[in-house]
C-alpha cells in the first residue's frame, strides 16, 4: 500500500483556525490561505444576489508541484455543518480557459450546489441520512488545478490524490466543517491501469462517498427534459433534440432517447463516445461542430458539458434557431455571461 503523502504532516506550524480569518497561513511546503465571505462576494459579485451569501474559501497550493486546491463551502466556520458538494479535478478544457480561477469555479459550483440542498430542504427529498442532517448541510465543492502529468491515468495521480486527502484532513481539523464530497469531472482509473480515482479517495478519507451519481442525476434530466417537451405538446418520441456532452451523464440521457425513438444530434469531444453514438444512429459532431449543431432543426437542447457551454455567441445561435423551444441540462457553471438567460426568456 502507498504511504500518504507527508507534505503536510511534516514541518507543520500550529494549526490556523478559519474561525479567525487568517490572511495567510503556511504549511511547508504547503501553502494555505482563505478568503472571508466578504472576499468571496468581491470575487464573484453574484453571490450577494443569492439566498444564502456567505461562502468562504480554503485554498491549498504546493509550491514545489504547482497543485492548487481550493475548498468553497457555506458553512460557517466552526459550524460543524456539513459541507456537500464534489471534489472536481478541473479538466483542461476548463484550466485552459480564459480566466480560470479554482477559487471563483469553487464559489460558483458551491452556490449551484446550496440552491439544490435550499430545494431538497424545501421539498423534503433525500435519503434517511439526508433528512436526519438535513439542517445541517450546506452546499459546498471541491475543485483541485493539478499539473499535466498528475491528472488521473498520469504518472503522478496517486501522489496528488495523497496531497489532496491530507489537504481535506487539515481543512477539516482546521475549520470546524465536515466535508462530505465525492464524483465530478476528472476521476476514472489511475496510473496502475485497475485502480478507481474515487475508490481510492473513500478508503482513505470519511468524507469521500464512493458512489455514481451520474446515472441518477441523468434520469432525472431526462425527465426534466420529457415535461418540458410535454408542456409545448411535443411528444418525446417525436423529439429533435441536439446534445452537448456525452459523458457519464449525457450517455445515460442519449441511451433513453434512443430507446424512446427521438431523433439525437450531438457534439462530444471524444472520439469513442462520438463513435458509439454514431454506430446508434446520431449524427454527431466533435467540439468544433457546435455551431452546425445549432442550426439543425431541434427542438431542445440538453447540455451537459465541462462547463461555459452557453457563452454568448451559443446563446445567441439559439435564438435563431426558429425551431427551438427547450434548454436543460446538469451543466454546472454554463453560462459564462449571466445576462444570456433574459436573452432566451425574450426569445421564448
Amino acid at each position: 500500500m502507498r504511504e500518504r503523502n507527508p507534505a503536510i504532516q511534516q514541518s507543520r506550524i500550529p494549526p490556523c483556525p478559519l474561525a479567525h480569518f487568517p490572511s495567510h497561513c503556511i504549511v511547508t511546503p504547503t501553502e494555505r490561505s482563505t478568503l472571508s465571505s466578504d472576499e468571496c462576494r468581491r470575487l464573484v459579485p453574484e453571490l450577494a444576489h443569492t439566498s444564502n451569501p456567505n461562502v468562504w474559501v480554503s485554498r491549498f497550493r504546493d509550491r514545489e508541484k504547482g497543485w492548487i486546491l481550493s475548498i468553497a463551502t457555506h458553512a460557517e466556520p466552526g459550524s460543524k455543518k456539513l459541507s456537500l458538494g464534489g471534489f472536481r479535478i478541473a479538466p483542461q478544457e476548463r484550466t485552459d480557459a480564459p480566466g480560470f480561477d479554482p477559487d471563483r469555479e469553487a464559489i460558483g459550483l458551491a452556490m449551484g450546489m446550496e440552491e439544490k440542498v435550499y430545494w431538497s430542504r424545501l421539498i423534503h427529498v433525500g435519503g434517511p441520512l439526508a433528512q436526519r442532517d438535513m439542517r445541517r448541510i450546506v452546499g459546498g465543492k471541491c475543485v483541485l488545478q493539478p499539473t499535466p502529468d498528475a491528472r488521473v491515468g498520469q504518472p503522478h495521480d496517486f501522489e496528488l490524490l495523497d496531497w489532496a486527502i491530507d489537504c481535506f484532513r487539515a481543512f477539516e481539523k482546521e475549520s470546524g466543517v465536515h466535508l462530505t464530497t465525492g464524483q465530478d469531472l476528472g476521476h476514472g482509473v489511475m496510473s496502475d491501469g485497475k485502480t478507481q480515482s474515487l475508490d481510492y479517495l473513500s478508503r482513505r478519507f470519511a468524507g469521500s462517498v464512493d458512489a455514481d451519481t451520474s446515472q441518477p442525476t441523468g434520469e432525472g434530466n431526462y425527465y426534466v427534459l420529457v415535461g418540458m417537451l410535454r408542456a409545448l405538446g411535443i411528444p418525446i418520441q417525436k423529439a429533435t433534440v441536439g446534445m452537448i456532452g456525452l459523458g457519464n451523464i449525457g450517455r445515460h440521457i442519449f441511451e433513453r432517447l434512443h430507446a424512446d425513438g427521438a431523433t439525437v444530434f450531438a457534439v462530444e469531444s471524444n472520439a469513442t463516445r462520438r463513435e458509439a453514438a454514431e454506430a446508434a444512429g446520431a449524427r454527431v459532431w466533435d467540439a468544433s461542430g457546435k455551431d452546425e449543431l445549432l442550426r439543425q432543426p431541434i427542438q431542445a437542447l440538453v447540455v451537459n458539458a465541462a462547463g461555459g457551454t452557453l457563452d454568448s455567441h451559443t446563446v445567441d445561435a439559439c435564438v435563431t434557431n426558429a425551431k427551438l423551444r427547450v434548454i436543460c441540462g446538469s451543466e454546472n457553471l454554463v453560462m459564462p455571461d449571466p445576462s444570456g438567460a433574459e436573452t432566451l426568456r425574450r426569445a421564448h
